[in-house]
């Protein structure tokens, strides 16, 4: 198994567990609130969507990836997404671990 289906196994187990914000109005919220410790958007995104959350996250001092492709996420999460956050840190270092971050 490559580093990135793991990095995908790892969406879908957060989502299960409860950790895992979708959508792109929830994850905004989700970095205001502080509850997002890392944000993934999709590589086929739009460049005014990537700029915004970049930028939100950028303030808020959240990582941000773009990763993958819409289709990849929702497949990983068995819904139809391209934006989404992790809550809890522990998802978060795994998730950056496997991608080679940290």
């Amino acid at each position: 198994m490559t580093p990135e289906d793991k990095m995908l196994n790892l969406l879908g187990l957060a989502l299960r567990a409860g950790k895992l914000i979708t959508g792109e109005e929830m994850t905004i919220k989700s970095i205001q609130k502080n509850e997002a410790v890392f944000v993934l958007c999709a590589t086929d995104c739009s460049d005014n969507t990537k700029e915004k959350l970049e930028n939100k996250c950028r303030y808020y001092e959240v990582p941000f990836l773009v990763h993958f492709t819409s289709e990849q996420i929702s497949q990983a999460i068995g819904k139809s997404r391209s934006i989404c956050a992790l809550t809890d840190r522990g998802f978060a270092k795994s998730f950056m671990r496997l991608k080679g971050t940290k």
